[in-house]
């Protein structure tokens, strides 16, 4: 599997493009390449190893959330995705890859377009459907912020 390739999958949140290419995703979405796209991984491990430290005094609070992104002090976003997740098993295979909903920026899912716009499409037991996205916070060492 080519992880610079546009995947349009389920999500744990809801349909989305993945690909190791942010700037593959701005363009598809039509959004300012200042604007960044979090990531999503594979386990606490691979956050840990390959790109951010969870702050201590929010350890706790980030392991036990779900669905919940998290922009860490590096001003990176993650979202690790919990083992019993069907995306578990597709994001496993790259450990991390960057996510975005599959709809043009500001606008809600249209399936054509979504399809259109991705290398492959990656079905499920779920068919593809939108749904909430994830809550965002923001943290650092010493305090919380919600976003979203």
């Amino acid at each position: 599997m080519d992880s610079s390739l546009v995947y349009l999958v389920q999500t744990d949140t809801t349909v989305g493009f993945s690909s190791s290419n942010d700037e593959k995703l701005n363009i598809i979405k039509q959004r300012t390449k200042s604007k960044k796209i979090l990531q999503t991984v594979n386990s606490f491990k691979t956050l840990k190893a390959n790109f951010t430290r969870v702050p201590r005094k929010f350890r706790k609070t980030v392991r036990n959330s779900k669905k919940t992104t998290f922009i860490y002090p590096n001003l990176k976003s993650f979202r690790v995705i919990p083992k019993d997740d069907n995306f578990h098993t597709f994001i496993n295979k790259f450990k991390a890859l960057y996510s975005t909903s599959a709809n043009l920026t500001g606008d809600s899912f249209q399936g054509k377009f979504a399809y259109e716009k991705s290398n492959i499409l990656v079905y499920t037991k779920v068919d593809f459907n939108e749904k909430i996205s994830s809550s965002i916070y923001k943290i650092n060492k010493n305090k919380i912020k919600k976003i979203r």
